[in-house]
């Protein structure tokens, strides 16, 4: 570093003049001697030593600090020169300073000297799965083990597959039990029926009329049974678990979004005995060895005939989900003859199974994002 603005007699004139008129007790002092007794102390300095001497010379109220406020009592005309002197005396200690620190192997008190390598880690904060997440592979898992597939499918959906692929026409009663989330339609979309720009044709056998193409957030995963019976011959066995939609009012037990599994098994044969041994060995897989279950009937329009399973929970009957044989009209709508074929479809809720699981009584939960309930999984 230049030192040459330190010993200009004009600017150790200039300090002696500053410091006389100061009025304090100090006895004058030029910058190289105040350079050469810091510089001095610091070579003796060590450990918390280091400290004290950046407090006594840069520190706040440090020597060298006291010189830099004494500026603006220098004559005008020595004022930037004793200025750059002084500054440079400053710099030269800080850097003195922190040389020393690394040679030493010393840091400024306060901070530790080394890390303590015995003391324990801190373990890294892990992730978890969603409870919603780990029921459903948990679903999948007692399934798979039966031999079923997963697949998924699109969230948004035609009309035609949401509601008439599965039995339910326009003017159909059943509709009134979904409360629908329709979307506004794009110019120009003429629905199934059309070319998509890959030049794939969408399957869809019906009608490209108004009603069959209006599209929506579908209302449940149904409307794969149709879409997988479209594109696979049989045998077919698989599950598809997915987000569902309604149009309601939210409360301990209902939400506008929701997850659903829905499985389908199409084959020669099958019978209401399978759907039957297949649900209760799901039961055993998910809910407990030991537990039993009850079937009754039930209405679904794309299912005949329909019942509901339920399972002995805390001394009483719980519904589980909905199921049945898949309906004629559904199979032959998908190009699947109902004469050599038959099938069973079964869709259950997974907020309500991870509810019964876990002991959770509000629904609202799954989707709150509050760690004091998503850290309990």
């Amino acid at each position: 570093m230049n030192r040459s603005s330190i010993h200009d007699p004009a600017c150790l004139a200039a300090y002696n003049r500053s410091m006389a008129s100061s009025g304090g007790t100090r006895s004058p002092e030029s910058l190289e001697s105040l350079r050469a007794r810091a510089l001095g102390e610091l070579k003796a300095a060590a450990g918390d030593g280091l400290e004290a001497w950046r407090t006594e010379y840069l520190g706040r109220r440090g020597s060298v600090t006291q010189v830099l406020r004494s500026i603006s009592s220098v004559a005008v005309q020595d004022r930037a020169r004793f200025g750059a002197a002084a500054n440079a005396l400053r710099n030269e200690l800080e850097a003195a300073f922190e040389a020393r620190a690394a040679a030493g192997g010393s840091r400024p008190a306060g901070l530790p000297d080394r890390i303590d390598v015995t003391l324990p880690g801190r373990r890294p904060l892990k992730g978890r799965l969603h409870p919603t997440t780990r029921t459903i592979r948990d679903i999948a898992a007692a399934f798979g083990a039966m031999g079923f597939q997963v697949i998924e499918g699109p969230e948004v959906e035609y009309d035609y597959y949401n509601f008439s692929a599965l039995n339910i026409p326009h003017d159909h009663p059943a509709r009134d039990m979904w409360d629908t989330l329709w979307i506004d339609q794009p110019a120009g979309h003429d629905g199934p029926g059309d070319r998509s720009k890959g030049g794939q044709q969408v399957l869809l056998r019906t009608d490209t009329s108004s009603v069959q193409t209006r599209i929506l957030l579908r209302t449940h995963t149904s409307p794969m049974q149709a879409r997988v019976m479209e594109t696979t011959r049989p045998p077919i066995r698989v599950i598809v678990p997915g987000r569902c939609y309604r149009y309601e009012a939210t409360d301990a037990t209902h939400e506008w979004h929701f997850h659903q599994v829905e499985g389908l098994a199409v084959a020669e044969g099958i019978t209401f005995a399978d759907l039957k041994g297949t649900l209760y060995e799901f039961a055993r897989r998910v809910f407990g060895v030991d537990r039993k279950v009850r079937f009754r009937c039930d209405y679904f329009p794309f299912v005949e005939p329909g019942v509901d399973m339920a399972i002995d929970w805390k001394g009483q009957w719980l519904e589980v989900m909905g199921a049945g044989m898949v309906h004629p009209k559904v199979l032959a709508g998908a190009g699947v003859d109902p004469e050599k074929y038959t099938g069973f479809a079964f869709g259950m809720g997974v907020e309500r199974v991870a509810m019964l699981r876990h002991g959770i009584d509000d629904i609202r939960l799954f989707a709150g994002n509050d760690l004091r309930f998503l850290s309990q999984f």
